[in-house]
This record gives structure tokens, sequence and C-alpha cells, in this order.
């Protein structure tokens, strides 16, 4: 059985289709922290889903050549759900060569050595178990080892088209 081709020009699956596709299915995004030798490190990520409820895991994707490799060595990070509230955080983490560990970042180390970003909807710490390299990415498999969640949470963020939305109640479908 031959399935028809799902795009009129294309042949065979092609990086610039890939991204396009990707570009127009929205994700939630958060921001992914560890220490390295050097100290903290962080960037944002939209890669991360759930795995596994029993036991709890997750999972995310990293590419780059800076923070990256960074974050694909370390034992254990933490993955901060963002929201809204958020917006200049997710901003921070996601521009290269930003300051990000800054005092308007309202961030602490804890005891475990991880950073944690106070004032996130949910932060999850969580061990890496497994790494699996993919073309120029590496994806990283972890499991929770402790969940911290702010009192309240503002609106979701989504990234979607190469921008960031709210979603509300304007958004919401009956």
């Amino acid at each position: 059985m031959t399935f028809p081709s799902l795009h009129p020009t294309a042949t065979t699956p092609d990086t610039t289709l890939f991204r396009e596709a990707f570009r127009d299915h929205p994700a939630g995004l958060a921001v992914i922290t560890a220490t390295g030798a050097d100290g903290p490190v962080g960037l944002t990520a939209s890669s991360v889903s759930s795995v596994s409820a029993d036991p709890p895991a997750l999972m995310f994707s990293l590419s780059g050549a800076t923070t990256a490799p960074v974050l694909a060595a370390a034992d254990t990070v933490v993955v901060h759900l963002m929201d809204s509230e958020q917006i200049d955080v997710v901003h921070a983490f996601a521009t290269p060569g930003a300051d990000r560990f800054t005092e308007e970042t309202d961030w602490v180390i804890l005891p475990t050595g991880e950073p944690l970003l106070l004032n996130t909807v949910w932060a999850l710490r969580c061990a890496v178990t497994d790494r699996v390299a993919v073309g120029a990415s590496q994806v990283l498999i972890a499991t929770v080892l402790d969940i911290r969640s702010a009192a309240s949470a503002g609106d979701p963020l989504v990234y979607h088209d190469r921008t960031f939305h709210r979603l509300g109640q304007h958004s919401r479908i009956p």
C-alpha cells in the first residue's frame, strides 16, 4: 500500500517542512536548569513532555553548543513549567548570551545543588536516567525526584509559530 504525499512538493521529508510543521504545533514552555562546572546554567525548552505517571518521569530534547551540553551531562536538573507571569524569565533563558541568573530572576541553589527558579508554577527536580543522541540533539529521560508548586498560577504559556502566546478564557472551546 502506498500513501499519498502530505505536501504536494515534497517527495521525502526535509528540514524546512519539518520545521514548518512544528511551528504550527503549539507547545508548553519550560526552563530547565542545572549546575555545571562553571556554575548554574539553564535554557528555555518547548520539548518537555510527560512519559510516565508511575513512576513520574518526563523527557526533553536539547540542542546547541553552549548550555545544552552542560545540561545533557548533568546528573540532575530542575524542570520549571512556566506560565504567562514568567514571560521575562522565559525570554531571558531563550536569549543566547543573556544574563539568566540575576537578582531579578529570583532564584536559589537547592541543598542538592541545582538552581531553583522561585515563583514558577511547577518545579520538578529530576534525575537523568537516559540520554539518546538523535542527529545534533540529545533526548534526555528523567525520573522526577521532587515536585514543588507555587501558590497560584497565571495563564498557561505556549510557543507557536516562533512567538509566545497566553492561553486564557478567550481561547477556550466550549
